[in-house]
């Protein structure tokens, strides 16, 4: 049975066009060898080689995070909780500024913090997403499992990166 991976980038008004279209590049080619679901939000691009939705309600979207083995998703630790929390892999791609994605590049780092805590695979560059996709998939990354008997380890871990910024 092949794996699912669930794409979410949120419900913000900015676009993610640049994850979708590297996405679907991947998947028609056939470098992503799972099936792939996304929520694309606002983004103007549609893919044309996976199914996808706009925006999914709350039920909706815990109910595709649970049946999903991948998660990719854009910074947002909300996001990223529900995925830790319901036990999957992550992918996390920041969304940039420079490309109109939001209105500035704090996602960068929370992505790397969490990286660097090993809890999810940060994709730094969009050529990388294929390698980090292909290494999730064949299980050559090992990330730490999350654990909720610690419920603010993720808010602790972007306070420190806040602080980090400041000092």
């Amino acid at each position: 049975m092949p794996l699912l991976i669930f794409v979410c980038v949120g419900s913000r008004p900015y676009q993610f066009n640049r994850l979708f279209e590297e996405l679907d590049r991947l998947v028609e080619s056939g470098r992503v060898k799972s099936e792939v679901f996304a929520q694309i939000g606002a983004s103007t691009y549609e893919p044309e080689s996976f199914p996808f939705e706009r925006f999914l309600d709350p039920d909706a979207f815990e109910a595709k995070v649970a049946e999903s083995d991948i998660v990719i998703s854009h910074g947002a630790s909300g996001s990223i909780m529900s995925a830790l929390n319901a036990g999957k892999g992550v992918i996390a791609v920041a969304r940039l500024q420079e490309y109109g994605e939001h209105i500035n590049d704090h996602q960068v780092g929370i992505n790397e913090t969490l990286g660097e805590e090993g809890l999810v695979l940060n994709v730094k560059d969009m050529s990388d997403l294929g390698g980090a996709i292909e290494a999730m998939e064949s299980g050559a990354v090992e990330l730490k499992a999350w654990r909720n008997d610690n419920p603010t380890a993720i808010v602790d871990a972007i306070d420190r990166f806040i602080q980090e910024e400041i000092l």
